[in-house]
């Protein structure tokens, strides 16, 4: 006997020329035996949304009656429920008979009270526990400290938090940018409306999802909130404001985890932390709902080995922390668990995709929220007024604002300067910032624990000096390993005393902190990873200008200490940033260039000073490594790392190149100049840096090498259309493309790549870019980019991805796409998730085997297809007749169809007539041009433009006949003949005025005429080619003619050569290689 519960996608007027040429749970069971069944918990329990003393009324029947008992020993392992408890049980008042027999000889009723009774006493039992822990999480998060460690004051959350945007945020990828070049991104002005996800509704699925959610992982940059996000949550769930459903809710920092070096239980180790489960024995079962919150993944030693670590079932197993998070994550653990895991975005891709359910970002503050801020963070309204209005001042500091850390930084600033200093001595750049910052907080120490009354001292203290340098090597050294949290043993490998750092977390909280881990451990950090690159670079130039050390450099040569110039270290500085593939030295790089600066250096009163003699002075020392960013702005291959070699500059005053680019661009003048790759570079920087959106950014448009086109890439991820066809881009191109299609409030949303050797390897790396959640790209084109089928495969893949953005694909003239590739293509089109409408696939090298692909497409309820372009392709009669078996099909939605050129006859216009017939209410435009239909079906067709029954509203049969029966390109063919009245005198005509043969020095008597190529040996055809479609053959020998087209009357005694204006395209041939021209410039050579 059992109790079971339930839960239930032109021809131009023109001449050819001989010189010419161009083609267009369980239920829960409980067993009612003396043991309990490993893993089951006889109990349904439902914790509702309302407040606590309402669901301790649901979870318990007549509690008040029972009597607190005193302590007594654990209950016997033969009870029903396994718990612990220091109460009783209290089944009943009537003692549990003894005898087997008699228990076995109870009736139903008897059974069923006593299992009433059990459930009780465990609902009972575990709302205690859960109350418990509601109560010491609403303790220990109820306060927020902005920066400050456990010595500081500190504020109510409530008071001071504001509201955090999170977003879908892509996948858990690596980014190869600085996080700060990631927020000057997201500080464009927004030009897509998203909808923010409350972090009380982390778990709940996004519109058009299906599955269940139970792993996210929240992205975000340091200082962003992500802390703040879990915190938010954490405190409503002990309050009673949200997520109630949730039985149990246990916040696991990884930086506290680190420290974990036995073996525990899952079990084992909550109870380290929450000693309050140490009530019961096991949260396993499939109704208790249970939250699990990794906070800083980035902070993890941990190896998180999720391909080679032992798989774990058993919560009561004891196995190695790393072991047991691996499993909570893969679902071995706890499978019906909801697990949240922060991470800054560098350290996001240890978890494995397909254990990530939904990927989040926290975007941190936009501007109204940021003056939100500052009004609430300053009292006094008018200061906070000021202070609002110099930070738009400064792009740059008004940028960093989108972090709130460094909104609360700039309070602590501005907030002292203008109150007790000049104005005009307020920061205006990051370094100044953070100088006035570190020498704020020494004067805030100084009047708190020494009783000092300067508010401005001319130099620091010898003690203070020591401090700060002793935090700096810290902060390099730990910088160096990518660690944002230190330990005991990170102190003492830099050679500071545990006491001391205690002694500095609590003489300087706004600086470096100290803090306690759930269970008191410490830990150590910065307060934001921007003051530990500040410092780190403080060390650097530290150790060169006191010590003569090289920081970069391995040795300790006493002959190198006395060489090292500041210059030198920049050098070094420089180096190890380029090699960094994260870029997460690229802001140190910034600090310590700017630190360089003596104004700057002035700002620290004293702590960088220079002993000793040297023969570089810090103005010689600039020079040189101007010179050495801009040897490196030349040879460096990523667009990336090139926009913050800019930003050094910067930092060193050294602007010129940039501000030539700018007086360019504002004149208007740099269509004339043929540019450099660093001056590409350059006006990188400044369209990157822009506030504006592009509403166009056409990259051939730039007169400059490929190189120049590569560094100008990154600039598609600040407009809404790109146009980058003809630019000779290749798959490497693609990746900075893919990096681009992934920026948060990207404005892009037209990307045409035609005309470029990219090939199916630049497919693939361009869909790692299509298929995250931030792209917004919704038309493609790939006209002419060297695909095969193989591109079908990958981009029918991302056109499954959900709320795919992608509306208009564009795949024409990649003839070796063929049948099989539409076959591929068309998985992706009948997906649910596609929201293809229209599909480009002009001569493609199709035929009719992929007509019964697409019209399964056409007949589909899930397809969106309004528009299909086949033109240029062997379709046939055959084809024809597959196709219009989707068209008649009533889920057909398409409203264009393009067959020019596709060998249609009589037969398969009536094949479309009688689809037609069949489903008259869908096909607005019928394009047949180029065949051969025939008056008889062509009538019938044309008789749909006039039945009101029809939407046909557009019929093109022109050019038809039987010459476009051919397959091919030669169902264009066209008869030419030369025209003598255009014929350079040393040219000789004959066979007709087909043939054409130069002479050296008899010339023709062919009489004046105005049209008479007088300079090049040039000759016109009579025919002129307009409003359709040619195709001709010339067969030469000898030298090697140019064969081109040019515009009537572009040419002529003005004794202008074909191929050097802008409306006259020619191919220049020979027996090894055809080179073409347009405008004088040779676009491409195929050998």
């Amino acid at each position: 006997m059992s109790l079971s519960g339930e839960r239930g996608e032109g021809t131009t007027a023109s001449k050819m020329s001989l010189s010419g040429e161009r083609e267009e749970t369980t239920a829960s069971k409980m067993s009612l035996s003396g043991e309990r069944e490993e893993g089951t918990i006889a109990s349904k329990m439902s914790l509702s949304g309302e407040r606590e003393e309402n669901t301790a009324s649901k979870m318990t029947q007549d509690t008040s009656s029972k009597s607190v008992q005193k302590p007594r020993a654990e209950s016997p392992t033969t009870s029903l429920v396994s718990m612990k408890s220091d109460q009783p049980p209290a089944f009943s008042q009537e003692p549990l008979p003894d005898d087997k027999n008699e228990v076995e000889s109870l009736d139903s009723e008897d059974v069923l009270k006593i299992t009433h009774n059990l459930l009780d006493r465990r609902s009972q039992t575990l709302l205690t526990v859960q109350q418990d822990i509601k109560a010491k999480l609403k303790h220990k998060y109820q306060h927020i400290s902005e920066g400050i460690g456990h010595h500081g004051n500190q504020s109510l959350f409530k008071d001071i938090y504001t509201e955090l945007y999170i977003t879908e945020g892509g996948s858990g990828g690596l980014n190869n940018e600085h996080e700060v070049r990631q927020i000057e991104m997201a500080s464009k002005k927004q030009t897509t409306q998203e909808t923010p996800i409350k972090c009380n509704d982390i778990f709940k699925p996004l519109p058009g999802q299906d599955k269940p959610i139970r792993t996210v992982l929240t992205k975000g940059i340091a200082g962003i909130g992500k802390t703040v996000s879990v915190q938010k949550v954490i405190l409503d769930w002990a309050e009673g404001k949200a997520n109630q459903d949730v039985h149990f809710m246990f916040p696991l920092p990884f930086r506290d985890l680190n420290l974990k070096k036995d073996q525990y239980s899952l079990m084992q180790l909550l109870s380290h932390y929450f000693s309050e489960l140490k009530e019961i024995d096991s949260i396993e079962d499939g109704e208790t709902k249970t939250v699990f919150i990794f906070d800083g993944l980035d902070e993890c030693r941990l190896p998180l080995d999720f391909k080679n670590n032992e798989k774990c079932c058993d919560v009561t197993k004891p196995t190695s922390v790393d072991v047991l998070l691996t499993n909570l994550i893969k679902g071995n653990l706890l499978p019906s668990a909801l697990l949240w895991i922060t991470s800054r975005p560098a350290a996001a891709n240890q978890i494995p995709p397909e254990c990530v359910d939904q990927v989040t970002e926290v975007r941190g503050f936009n501007d109204p929220q940021k003056e939100g801020y500052f009004r609430k963070k300053i009292t006094d309204q008018n200061l906070a007024n000021e202070i609002i209005k110099h930070m738009k001042t400064s792009r740059s500091l008004h940028i960093m604002c989108h972090i709130p850390v460094f909104c609360w930084i700039s309070a602590t600033v501005f907030e002292m300067m203008l109150k007790e200093t000049e104005k005009d001595e307020v920061p205006k750049n990051l370094t100044q910032m953070y100088s006035h910052f570190i020498h704020i907080q020494i004067i805030v120490k100084n009047r708190k624990y020494n009783k000092s009354t300067e508010t401005n001292p001319k130099e620091l203290s010898q003690s203070d000096k020591e401090m700060i340098l002793k935090l700096a090597k810290l902060a390099f050294q730990q910088l160096q390993k990518g660690n944002l949290i230190f330990y005991e043993e990170d102190l003492r490998d830099c050679g500071l005393d545990v006491t001391e750092a205690s002694e500095y977390s609590a003489l300087c909280t706004e600086i470096f902190k100290e803090e306690s881990g759930l269970y008191q451990d410490k830990v150590y950090s910065f307060v934001h990873l921007s003051i530990q690159e500040f410092l780190a670079a403080v060390h650097a130039l530290e150790s060169c200008l006191d010590k003569k050390e090289n920081v970069f450099s391995s040795t300790s040569d006493d002959e190198e200490k006395e060489s090292i110039q500041l210059s030198d270290l920049h050098r070094r500085a420089v180096d190890q940033a380029l090699k960094s593939e994260n870029g997460h030295l690229d802001l140190f790089l910034r600090f310590l260039l700017g630190l360089s600066q003596e104004s700057n250096q002035n700002l620290l009163q004293g702590l960088l000073t220079q002993t000793g003699s040297t023969t570089q002075t810090n103005e010689e020392a600039v020079k040189r490594t101007v010179r050495y960013l801009s040897d490196n702005i030349e040879r460096e291959s990523s667009p990336e790392r090139i926009i913050n070699l800019f930003h050094c500059l910067n930092e060193l005053g050294a602007n010129s190149l940039v501000e030539d680019m700018q007086t360019s661009l504002r004149s208007g003048t740099l269509s004339e100049t043929r540019l450099k790759p660093d001056q590409c570079s350059a006006l990188a920087y400044l369209l990157l840096m822009s506030e504006e959106v592009l509403e166009e950014f056409d990259l051939k448009t730039y007169n400059t090498s490929e190189e120049g086109y590569q560094r100008l890439l990154p600039v598609v991820k600040t407009c809404k259309r790109a146009l980058l066809d003809h630019c000779k881009l290749t798959y490497k191109s693609c990746e900075t493309l893919a990096s681009a299609l992934q920026t948060p409030n990207s404005p892009l949303r037209e990307l045409d790549l035609s005309y470029n050797d990219l090939g199916d390897r630049g497919v693939e790396l361009l869909c790692v870019g299509l298929t995250s959640p931030l792209c917004n790209i919704q038309t493609l084109v790939l006209d002419h980019c060297d695909l095969t089928y193989e591109s079908c495969e990958t981009l029918a893949s991302a056109l499954q991805t959900l709320n795919s953005p992608l509306r208009e694909l564009d795949l024409s003239h990649n003839n070796d796409l063929g049948d099989r590739g539409v076959e591929l293509l068309c998985v992706g089109l009948t997906s649910p998730l596609c929201n293809i409408q229209t599909l480009v696939l002009g001569h493609c090298g199709l035929t009719e085997g992929c007509c019964s692909a697409l019209a399964s497409v056409l007949s589909s309820p899930n397809s969106q297809l309004k528009q299909l372009e086949l033109r240029d392709n062997d379709l046939q009669d055959s084809g024809v007749t597959l196709l219009s078996a989707g068209l008649e099909d009533p889920d057909c939605k398409l409203h264009t169809l393009g067959l020019s050129g596709c060998l249609v006859t009589e037969e398969g216009c009536a094949a479309l007539s009688s689809a037609l017939r069949s489903n008259p209410s869908h096909l607005k435009e019928l394009d047949l041009s180029y065949n051969h239909p025939g008056d008889s079906a062509g009538g019938l067709l044309s008789a749909a433009l006039v039945d009101p029954t029809y939407k046909l509203m557009k019929l093109n049969v022109d050019h038809g006949g039987e010459c476009r029966l051919k397959s091919g390109p030669r169902k264009y063919a066209c008869h030419l003949t030369l025209d003598p009245s255009t014929a350079n005198p040393k040219l000789i005509l004959s066979e007709g005025n087909r043939k054409v043969t130069p002479v050296v020095e008899e010339q023709q008597h062919y009489g004046d005429h105005p049209d008479r190529f007088d300079r090049y040996r040039q000759v016109l055809c009579r025919e002129g080619l307009s409003d359709s479609r040619y195709y001709w053959e010339v067969d030469w020998d000898g030298g090697g003619p140019a064969i081109g087209v040019v515009y009537k009357g572009m040419l002529g005694r003005a004794g202008i050569c074909i191929g050097l204006t802008s409306n006259s395209w020619c191919m220049y041939c020979s027996d090894s290689v055809y080179d073409f021209y347009n405008a004088g410039v040779r676009s491409r050579s195929i050998l």
